[in-house]
């Protein structure tokens, strides 16, 4: 390994200007921003102390040492004055209005009450203060999405009537808008005020990177990666989303700026791509090379303007209409300068793979059926600062050529329309209907044709993995050795929070039985991302920006340099995979997991995710991209039926992360929960096979999301039809409580036995999960050989991630449903935070009861926060007993799997909790 330095200083800085580069400049009136030294500044909304740094659900929670707000980081700059007297009156009214932070990630609510504001305290602030800095938050996340309501996609009344005076007292006013996704945007132009920002979700850092755009120590340089229409109307996809059953795409590959810059411009606030500067720039450009695979164009960037910054340059291309139609503008490459200074240039060279705007011919309309392909006739090149502003810079003229023969694949069963792009005789655009191509072809015998030969059982030869690494046998005949059981548990993942890998992560797979271990097989560990490492134990780790802010920095080096001290970070914490980066398309705002995804554009989201993973690769980590595919809706997200043309798969939804196993060498794969034309993605033999392994040249693994389920086509959906992933070469099922005793669960033994499924299908997976761990650090750490004293100053400061050191896990009695702990014991003497482990008695709903003694009197109020696998899960509030011993419970909630946490907090001196009881609640 080569040497690198790694501490919280370098992460944190790099962090922070990638929190700045994503911040989107969308209106500076009067050059309001930047703040100038000596400004005095109120700053409104509870968001300013109270900072989302990210979403919630999987993706989000990540347990950090720190959090800077924005209001944090404004306080630390020097340059300005915060209006006191404004920033008491909130304080005062916070505490009588308490943060609701639900009660788990499916309970959080999207949006926090807001302080409503008189016209006195309007005039107070204006009287000692020349500029207002106005604070709007929202989260979203797992499990539920947006709703085009107040406090969600909407702005509340509080909060228009917030923004609505401050921008009529202040001539600054500078609206920004801490968001997981993009919002309503309509009352910019009712109300407006001078400036509006988006700044997304920047983690840890995130309040630092927001302040330094403020004040002009970076310059703003992000751009939007999605278009901001007039109202959630407008977005096509609007009228096909949100069904519990089934979602038609019949807006097909016209996904966002597509389908608004072909036929829709007049709805558009703001195009994708946009985003202002507090300097100007003049950008020429003009195509350099066309070769037989790509074309190069070759752009001069000019800052025109008085002060140093970034500029993004995006080249589009719009392809003749042909037979098959196509948007007027696709990107297909951009590049972001270096720091320019006032009339400094810089030349960028920008190469376009033809692949990026090539067509797909589902219907065989070419004469060339399942072909990727460019139809001929002039294509034009137009380079700019966004989408609507790119201008022409040169045509060439292509013949037609098929760039790649494929094969249908995951194509529907179900008729329906679809959008297509119509030329009218003056040259205009209008979306007219277009028939979708149904399957044609038998999976059945898909599945006869591609299922390999098995390898012949030998029994125990002796030979162990590391024997394998050494090369000195080969992979088939380790393999030969396992016997049915072994591989049918090999395919069995452990999690949540398993014993056998780093605590509070989310699943071990790989030598997870005794005997697996036997043969040298290590457990390797994921963990939860991608927002930053999610460990449920409570350890720490860094909360990274999420991906829809990283995704409008458009800068690769940046997120290269980041991904890196991920990798590292990962690598010290024994984590071999993070569950991400996640590369769904942004299809519509109100999908509530948007802030783990990029963008609404293919090319931008799979570039990005390539250079997250070959950062990572450069450590001997990876990440496993998700969610494998369509994942565009998160109600209804297990059982709720995606139904899209194939050509829109292979354009839109499935290309980002074709670029990630192509260019980014992707090592691991999930899949989503639910069904793509009529087949649960997780035993999708089109998708995990043909599509993935045999067309992309994928050699990884491919898992489940945990607890998912799997289908015969034609039948319901069972999480216990795990024979279907086998078959379909999704190599684990995550996640099992014991790998062994899943023998009397899941229907691999049964399948196996009536031939559905065969010693070759999961010698195939064992082979793919065997080879994914030899290239892992699990390997490394199983031979001695994992040395981390290259990493330069490793040790030096303070750690940026620590794992808790939980070494026992006290079991819930399966009989009577109890875990009774005395406190008295020297486990878990009660210093402020109690934080233990336990086993649960299966899937239910619990409750904590708590002995307690207090030496306080009965004015005294006592809270004591609650928290399950690191979520918060209520207070329990006491008033002082006066040494009496009171009993308190609270709920914990419905639990499934076997291993979790608890963590009791209170910060009271004088509270002794004598007895713990977790309780199984009876039915």
């Amino acid at each position: 390994m080569k040497k690198y330095d790694y501490s919280l200083k370098k992460y944190a800085k790099i962090a922070r200007q990638a929190a700045a580069e994503g911040c989107v400049l969308l209106r500076n009136e009067n050059e309001t921003l930047p703040l100038r030294t000596g400004d005095k500044v109120a700053v409104f909304g509870r968001c300013a102390s109270y900072y989302y740094k990210s979403g919630v659900g999987s993706g989000g929670l990540v347990n950090t040492k720190y959090v800077v707000s924005i209001l944090d980081a404004l306080k630390a700059y020097k340059g300005i004055t915060i209006h006191e007297p404004l920033l008491q009156i909130y304080e005062k009214w916070i505490k009588e209005n308490p943060i609701d932070e639900g009660n788990g990630w499916g309970t959080v609510p999207w949006s926090q009450k807001e302080m409503p504001i008189s016209d006195e305290i309007i005039a107070l602030a204006k009287k000692d203060s020349n500029v207002a800095v106005v604070i709007v938050g929202r989260t979203a996340g797992e499990d539920q999405d947006n709703k085009n309501e107040a406090g969600s996609y909407l702005l509340t009344d509080i909060e228009k009537d917030m923004i609505s005076k401050v921008s009529k007292a202040f001539e600054r006013t500078v609206v920004l808008l801490n968001v997981s996704n993009i919002i309503d945007m309509k009352w910019v132009e009712e109300y407006h005020p001078s400036a509006l920002m988006y700044v997304w979700q920047g983690g840890q850092e995130g309040g630092n990177g927001v302040v330094d755009v403020l004040t002009g120590q970076v310059n703003p340089c992000g751009k939007l990666t999605d278009t901001i229409a007039y109202d959630i109307t407008d977005y096509p996809s609007s009228a096909y989303f949100g069904d519990s059953k089934k979602n038609y795409y019949k807006e097909d590959i016209y996904v966002g700026y597509r389908y608004f810059e072909s036929c829709a411009k007049e709805k558009v606030l703001y195009p994708f791509g946009f985003g202002l500067s507090y300097t100007t720039f003049d950008i020429t450009a003009n195509i350099k090379e066309v070769k037989e695979d790509k074309v190069s164009v070759a752009v001069m960037v000019k800052n025109t303007g008085k002060k140093p910054g970034k500029e993004v340059v995006q080249v589009y291309i719009k392809a003749p209409q042909g037979k098959l139609g196509k948007p007027l503008r696709v990107l297909v490459g951009f590049g972001k300068t270096r720091v320019l200074k006032p009339e400094e240039s810089q030349e960028l060279l920008i190469d376009c793979p033809k692949s990026y705007f090539a067509s797909y011919d589902d219907a065989g309309i070419t004469g060339h059926l399942s072909c990727l392909l460019l139809e001929e006739g002039d294509y034009d090149v137009y380079v700019g600062a966004d989408v609507r502003s790119a201008s022409h810079c040169g045509s060439f003229f292509q013949k037609e050529v098929i760039l790649e023969q494929l094969q249908e694949a995951c194509a529907p069963v179900e008729c329906f329309e679809r959008f297509k792009l119509q030329e009218s005789k003056t040259k205009t655009y209008a979306m007219a209907w277009d028939r979708v191509p149904v399957r044609k072809i038998d999976i059945k015998e898909r599945i006869k044709d591609l299922r390999t030969s098995e390898i012949a059982y030998t029994g125990d030869r002796g030979y162990r993995l590391v024997d394998v690494f050494e090369k000195k046998v080969t992979m088939e005949q380790f393999i030969a050795q396992l016997s049915e059981e072994d591989l049918r548990c090999l395919h069995r993942g452990e999690g949540m929070c398993s014993p056998k890998v780093t605590p509070g992560t989310a699943g071990a797979f790989g030598g997870v039985t005794p005997r697996l271990r036997e043969f040298g097989i290590p457990v390797a560990c994921c963990a939860d991302g991608p927002s930053g490492i999610r460990m449920d134990s409570g350890a720490f780790a860094f909360s990274l920006p999420n991906g829809t802010l990283l995704g409008c920095t458009f800068n690769l080096t940046l997120i290269e340099e980041l991904f890196q001290m991920v990798g590292i970070e990962l690598l010290k914490n024994k984590v071999d995979t993070i569950l991400g980066p996640g590369i769904n398309i942004h299809r519509n705002p109100l999908n509530g997991r948007n802030f783990e995804y990029i963008s609404e554009d293919p090319i931008l989201t799979g570039k990005i995710a390539a250079v997250q993973l070959k950062a990572m690769h450069e450590f001997g980590v990876t990440g496993t991209m998700k969610h494998f595919c369509a994942n565009n809706q998160e109600q209804d997200r297990c059982v709720v039926e995606a139904v899209v043309s194939e050509r829109a798969l292979r354009e839109i939804y499935l290309k980002g992360y074709e670029i990630a196993v192509k260019e980014g060498h992707a090592r691991a794969i999930m899949t989503t929960y639910g069904p793509v034309n009529g087949i649960w993605t997780a035993g999708n033999f089109d998708l995990c096979t043909v599509i993935l392994r045999k067309e992309w040249n994928f050699d990884g693994i491919a898992m489940t999301d945990w607890w998912a389920s799997a289908n015969w086509e034609g039948q319901e959906d069972q999480k216990t039809n795990r024979a279907a992933m086998v078959l379909a070469q999704n190599d684990i099922y995550m996640v099992c409580q014991d790998a062994h005793e899943e023998e009397e669960i899941d229907n691999l033994k049964e399948e196996l036995e009536c031939g559905v499924i065969t010693r070759s299908d999961l010698q195939r997976n064992a082979k793919n999960i065997l080879n994914f761990i030899l290239q892992s650090p699990a390997m490394l750490h199983e031979l001695g050989k994992m040395n981390l004293d290259d990493i330069e100053d490793f040790n030096e400061g303070e750690d940026v991630a620590t794992t808790p050191e939980i070494t026992e896990y006290f079991p819930v009695d399966l009989e009577t449903g109890r875990l009774i702990l005395d406190c008295i014991d020297e486990t878990i003497q009660f210093k402020d935070i109690i934080n233990f482990g336990i086993t649960t008695a299966g899937e239910a709903n619990y409750s904590i009861l708590l002995e307690i003694t207090t030496s306080l009197s009965k004015l005294a109020q006592i809270p004591i926060s609650v928290y399950f696998d690191n979520i918060y899960r209520g207070t329990i509030s006491i008033q002082g007993t006066e040494g009496k011993t009171i009993l308190v419970t609270e709920k914990i909630g419905y639990i499934k799997g076997k291993y979790h946490y608890i963590k009791l907090v209170c910060k009271e001196h004088g509270v002794t909790i004598n007895r713990i009881e977790i309780i199984k609640e009876v039915e």
